[in-house]
């Protein structure tokens, strides 16, 4: 039985002959193994460097194996995949880096003392203090910036979809994209000049509304696409029963794309948790336990950061804490992003076979 040869394949090579699936990571090793050599030889100190040595080795030895055994068509298929992955793990190590680098540096103070207590009377420059006037304040402010700017952009975006028509919609439109860009010392400008209009103090409900101001235009943009991915069957079906337009919104659009929004909003949340320019002006942070938000400077996770950062010069105690705080803010988001994708999941519509 003869085997036919694809005229772009070569000669020697078989149609349908194909890599064993530990070939790739056998290059991969080679490839590895390669760079060091490479690197001793030439004495590049760089691991970065020896790291995108490989990479190209990878993706060279992949185009020369498979050429070799499954043809030029089946080798540039191999070497588009490759890529895909070295992209991947481009993208993976300085994400993998901060995380290690915040985790170690981190819970060097980090314990029950350390996120129960405040500053108090504890110098920037002397051990000891917390973060608990932090955590305090950031979730009030957070939540009210919530409760302000989730409500407002979800009706927004219900608007856009359901009823939006004509300039008005366009108009919206155009000015959700504007908000979605601005940077968040922006917002904080902004309120700050209502507060020295209105001759009002740093509070921490000042914070809220600016954080309300960046949270809007994200709550609205994945709204509006959640609420499009809605078939519009089922609005028709709900129209055609005689249910009035409002009541289908409510009963049938909103519960089904609820996960969707859900995400959304907690994603935005993520967001804004980390924002520390509008807290800096308008908040103006406290080492004291403040947890009234409508009353007197409060104090929140990325301001406090910031301060005790600037305040270590790279070195002590207050060092310390702020990597500590890092590590409690990213815990934070981490947190919102699995509650985030559980409720979704939780409420994803349930499909039959």
């Amino acid at each position: 039985m003869s085997t036919a040869l694809s005229p772009r394949d070569g000669a020697g090579v078989r149609r349908g002959a194909g890599l064993p699936k530990w070939s790739l990571w056998a290059v991969a090793a080679a490839s590895v193994a390669l760079a060091v050599g490479i690197g001793l030889v030439a004495g590049l100190d760089s691991r970065v460097q020896w790291g995108l040595i490989a990479a190209l080795l990878f993706v060279l030895g992949t185009y020369l194996v498979a050429a070799r055994v499954e043809g030029r068509r089946q080798a540039k298929d191999r070497v588009a995949t490759a890529l895909v992955w070295v992209a991947f793990l481009l993208a993976l190590i300085p994400l993998v880096s901060l995380v290690w680098t915040t985790v170690s540096r981190g819970v060097k103070v980090l314990d029950g003392y350390f996120l129960s207590h405040s500053m108090g009377l504890v110098a920037d420059s002397e051990p000891g203090g917390g973060i608990y006037h932090a955590i305090l304040g950031s979730l009030e402010q957070v939540g009210l910036a919530t409760a302000i700017g989730a409500p407002i952009g979800v009706l927004t975006a219900i608007y856009l979809v359901e009823y939006g028509r004509g300039r008005l919609a366009l108009a919206v439109t155009f000015f959700v994209d504007v908000m979605t860009g601005i940077p968040s010392i922006v917002a904080g400008l902004f309120i700050l000049s209502l507060m020295l209009i209105l001759d009002l103090q740093p509070f921490g409900f000042a914070g809220s509304l600016a954080l309300a101001i960046l949270m809007m235009p994200v709550v609205v943009r994945s709204t509006e696409e959640m609420l499009k991915l809605v078939p519009n069957e089922l609005r028709e079906a709900s129209l055609a029963l005689g249910i009035p337009k409002w009541r289908t919104i409510l009963k049938v659009v909103l519960p089904t794309s609820l996960g969707g929004i859900t995400t959304g909003v907690m994603l935005a949340v993520a967001r804004i948790a980390g924002e520390t320019a509008p807290v800096l002006l308008l908040v103006f942070g406290n080492p004291f336990i403040n947890a009234n938000p409508f009353e007197g400077a409060q104090a929140s996770l990325p301001l406090y950061i910031y301060q005790q950062y600037a305040q270590s010069a790279g070195a002590g105690a207050a060092y310390d804490r702020a990597w500590a705080a890092s590590l409690t803010l990213i815990a934070f988001v981490m947190i919102l992003n699995l509650v985030a994708r559980g409720i979704a999941r939780w409420k994803a519509p349930k499909t039959g076979r």
